[in-house]
């Protein structure tokens, strides 16, 4: 199977703390991986180095057979769509206009084409009718429904999520996670990194626990939720299942 995602080695800075020690982690096209682990354990980091929002130091990213520097960084974000835990909508503009800029912007699209495009995706995360709302007007669960479609409009290869539920009120999380195992149905290559773990026991393909920089564990969700090989990841999913 070809890989979507390779990271070998890889180790990242901040200052003198240490957030990625050695991490090496094979994604392949069409795969489903949910990364859990505490705050603090480089999950974040780790996925935010995949498209360049951190610089890796040590080791190598490759991204669809692409090899992660200086100069292939555009080239690598036009084929990995980005969703984060606070939306990072534009609020001045529209839902539509929020979905159309990429498009029009990147991928040369005309208007029509691009608005014809934003509502298909709009259907597809069900929240067609605030099209022409501003993210104001809009509660956290259907601006991060939007925030969704607006990656998929750049038709990307892979889709990382970043916590995508932890800013949201408890009775708006399954909205989004609902669309998110849609998603994941499509066959669409996706990383996600969550502390939601029934989600994460209906998705994922991997599962990947972190802890201190590292990658601790990894391995089928039966396996990993059944019999988690190390102390550390036990004791992690036994607080973690507990509430």
């Amino acid at each position: 199977m070809s890989a979507a995602i390779e990271m070998d080695q890889v180790s990242k800075w901040f200052g003198d703390f240490q957030a990625l020690k050695s991490v090496s982690l094979k994604v392949n096209k069409g795969e489903k991986v949910v990364i859990c682990g505490p705050s603090g354990s480089g999950k974040s980091t780790a996925i935010r180095c995949v498209n360049r929002l951190e610089k890796h130091e040590e080791g190598s990213i490759k991204v669809d057979g692409i090899e992660l520097d200086d100069n292939s960084v555009n080239l690598v974000r036009q084929e990995v769509g980005m969703v984060f835990q606070q939306f990072n909508l534009f609020p001045h503009l529209t839902v539509l206009d929020n979905l159309t800029l990429g498009p029009i912007k990147a991928r040369g699209l005309s208007k029509a084409e691009a608005e014809e495009k934003a509502m298909a995706y709009l259907e597809r995360v069900h929240i067609p009718e605030q099209a022409d709302k501003l993210p104001k007007q809009l509660s956290g669960g259907q601006q991060q429904r939007v925030a969704i479609a607006r990656s998929l409009c750049m038709e990307p290869k892979i889709l990382l999520f970043d916590e995508p539920t932890s800013a949201l009120d408890p009775e708006m999380i399954s909205e989004v996670l609902d669309v998110i195992v849609a998603l994941a149905d499509t066959g669409m290559t996706m990383v996600v990194v969550t502390h939601e773990m029934g989600f994460a026991r209906k998705v994922a393909d991997t599962m990947v626990f972190m802890d201190q920089g590292e990658i601790v564990e990894s391995a089928a969700p039966d396996t990993f939720f059944g019999q988690p090989r190390t102390e550390r990841c036990q004791r992690f999913l036994k607080q973690i299942l507990q509430h």
